[in-house]
């Protein structure tokens, strides 16, 4: 599995959505450097990490993340997730193989006609995102079209990169496991708690302009998870680090490291 290191100090795991990268974290990664060594991971089937059995799985794609960690001397360091990947540092936090966990906007906690809308808006966005492939960069390039692209994943898409739109968009349409993975995470179970005794704390993101994982499944991941922290990102979307890149930051640095004691060094929102 491709790592992208960066920084030093205490070793910090990202793992990003489906369909993105280690560069879906770049509005952060300098901050997050600054103070940690950052190791950011495609995923397999995603970024520069070929496709193994068993990736084409919410389930299977955690197992293969375990793995490496036990591989690598990894397990119980302290890890930051988005969307798919915020669920996966959840569910290994469950696992017991987490220390400090910060979860953004994850999924898994869809019920009902969520799951369909999950399902449906996803397959159409993917379809449309492939259409176009072809002219993914002029899509980029301009504050109108992205505000298109990404209205469901960000509250304000016309303000980001188009660098990191083109690469976003680019690394969906290329993703090959993205359609049985979308499938497995809208038919799949729903994502249990709580975190293992022992582990550090958890304190969960969410965006109050989250459009893919509606902000009311916010209080069913912090349910999961007793004890957990939940924070708010107001003017924001389904990718705090896209949205609200600063506080994003502090978030993760003062959830983890230094605040792994547990003490909420953020006022709760």
């Amino acid at each position: 599995m491709k790592v992208s290191p960066q920084g030093a100090g205490e070793k910090l795991l990202l793992i990003h959505g489906l369909g993105g990268s280690a560069r879906s974290w770049s509005p952060i990664l300098p901050a997050l450097a600054a103070e940690r060594e950052v190791l950011a991971v495609d995923l397999p089937g995603h970024g520069g990490t070929p496709a193994e059995a068993g990736s084409d799985t919410f389930r299977g794609l955690t197992d293969i993340v375990d793995a490496f960690l036990v591989r690598e001397g990894l397990t119980g360091i302290d890890m930051a997730g988005s969307s798919m990947g915020a669920r996966m540092v959840l569910e290994l936090a469950r696992r017991g193989h987490a220390r400090a966990v910060v979860a953004l906007d994850p999924g898994g906690f869809w019920r009902g006609w969520e799951r369909t809308y999950f399902h449906t808006t996803i397959a159409a966005s993917i379809r449309l995102v492939r259409g176009l492939r072809p002219v993914l960069p002029t899509v980029a390039r301009h504050a109108a079209s992205r505000t298109a692209f990404l209205a469901q994943l960000s509250a304000k898409p016309w303000s980001l990169s188009s660098e990191l739109v083109a690469g976003e968009l680019e690394s969906l349409a290329s993703t090959p496991t993205f359609d049985p993975l979308y499938r497995d995470l809208a038919t799949g179970p729903e994502q249990q708690g709580p975190a293992a005794a022992g582990s550090g704390p958890v304190v969960i993101g969410w965006g109050r302009q989250d459009r893919l994982c509606l902000p009311r499944q916010a209080e069913r991941a912090h349910a999961a998870f007793p004890g957990s922290r939940l924070h708010w990102f107001e003017n924001c979307g389904h990718f705090p680090m896209w949205d609200q890149p600063d506080e994003a930051a502090r978030l993760v640095l003062e959830s983890t490291g230094q605040g792994r004691n547990g003490v909420a060094e953020m006022p709760h929102r």
